[in-house]
């Protein structure tokens, strides 16, 4: 890792990695290799965040972009020690650490270390800007979305949207895509702002999510027709006409050997249900206990300045008015085998969590917009406002279609050297040769 990390005093353009949930610096290795691999020592200074590896994800969003707006400030007093002068930076995060980054990115901001610096680049791979709350109505939505949110200390609250963000009321995942706060402005000094997003068999942060889409077209991905972007076929779809009507197929009758072949492949899934998921979850659930107790010590340590952090430093006014005036994997699986369900014209049940006349408002404009033939996904208000936001913004969207494993979230970025990973290596490729800024 450290050959591909650190860089030249030469350098002036400095790129910040931030892993995800459970992560630690080493998941970032294949997208330091292969930046290093397209721009030299000398061109990219590479910082790699390692505040937060292991269960130190637990302790939520803000006391994480914390941990990272410090470590990005450090480096650049540290660079400029030695006689280097960064002049560019850009931020990359992946899965929970998207999240973390925009968080770091207004601190940023707000305390005006960005105003000496030219934002270049900000990227996500599968990150959750919506949260991790499954499209369900109704009673299952208060039971399913409930219990994951429970499982995960801080971090799980508000990657669930139960949160209440200090004083304003508002999940903190809402206040991050408020437009008048530090978040979006910051967010908006970066000159290219891209995402790519797994269509399928992401069971950690599935694509209406990290795509931005609150309708999701790769559901029945027999029933469409894929176009891909030239030189990379297979893997990265064309992000402007992703998808186009399946020609018709002739459906044939399966044989009794094939529906039997069938049925027999099913047997270990059977026995995984029925043995071993119910004493893995057994273990998980005081796995989670364990981390949320822990995860509170590390949080109260954290507020009270004895882990190293001044946090009056980084607690910022959030919001900005026209001139700016602030200076300063258990439940992977559950969540996979549920129906994501729909808007409908005649849903009554109010704004899931949000009962007031502005959430009502939206969700009633949002059933007015959905279509037959791509059908609205029932998020909540607050999901509804910050893709309307985030979308404002401008954000080049790539879908990627990964096959050779059935859970795609670690393959995206190539988490670990896997021949089956090889398809992230793509997506990377892409990303260093087609979109990255110097």
């Amino acid at each position: 890792m450290t050959e591909y990390t650190g860089g030249s005093l030469e350098a002036d353009h400095l790129c910040v990695l931030v892993h995800g949930l459970w992560g630690n610096p080493i998941h970032m290795a294949s997208v330091a290799k292969t930046i290093r691999a397209q721009y030299p020592p000398e061109k990219v200074y590479l910082l790699v965040a390692k505040r937060n590896s292991g269960s130190f994800t637990y302790d939520g969003i803000e006391c994480g972009g914390e941990r990272v707006c410090l470590e990005i400030e450090e480096e650049l007093e540290s660079i400029k020690r030695r006689g280097g002068n960064i002049k560019k930076i850009s931020i990359v995060g992946y899965s929970l650490g998207g999240l973390v980054a925009r968080y770091a990115i207004g601190l940023l901001h707000a305390r005006g270390v960005l105003d000496n610096l030219e934002c270049m680049n900000f990227t996500a791979f599968a990150s959750p800007f919506l949260g991790v709350r499954s499209p369900l109505r109704g009673w299952w939505s208060v039971l399913f979305n409930g219990l994951g949110a429970r499982t995960l200390a801080l971090s799980g609250r508000q990657l669930f949207g139960v949160d209440k963000f200090r004083d304003t009321g508002k999940p903190l995942i809402a206040v991050l895509a408020d437009p008048k706060s530090i978040f979006v402005s910051g967010l908006a000094r970066f000159k290219r702002r891209t995402l790519y997003a797994n269509i399928t068999n992401d069971r950690t942060a599935v694509y209406y999510t990290t795509g931005l889409d609150k309708t999701d077209p790769y559901t029945d991905l027999d029933k469409v027709k894929v176009n891909f972007v030239k030189g990379y076929e297979d893997v990265i779809l064309d992000p402007i006409n992703p998808v186009g009507p399946a020609p018709p197929k002739v459906v044939e009758e399966p044989s009794v050997r094939a529906t039997a072949t069938k049925w027999f492949r099913r047997i270990p899934l059977i026995l995984a249900l029925t043995v071993f998921i119910p004493i893995g979850v057994v273990a998980y659930l005081i796995n989670s206990a364990i981390q949320t107790f822990r995860s509170s010590k590390r949080i109260k340590q954290h507020e009270s300045g004895l882990a190293g952090i001044n946090v009056k430093n980084y607690r910022v006014n959030l919001w900005i008015n026209e001139i700016r005036e602030a200076v300063e994997d258990a439940y992977e699986n559950m969540n996979s085998s549920q129906r994501q369900e729909y808007l409908h014209l005649s849903d009554d049940e109010g704004a899931d969590g949000d009962d007031s006349d502005s959430g009502e408002e939206i969700l009633a404009l949002e059933r007015k917009q959905s279509q037959p033939w791509r059908p609205t996904l029932a998020l909540a208000p607050y999901q509804f406002a910050a893709i309307q936001t985030l979308d404002k913004l401008g954000f080049r969207k790539y879908p990627v279609w990964i096959h050779k494993v059935s859970h795609s979230h670690a393959a995206i970025v190539k988490r670990t050297e896997r021949e089956s990973f090889e398809e992230g290596q793509v997506v990377l490729n892409h990303w260093v040769r087609e979109e990255f800024l110097l």
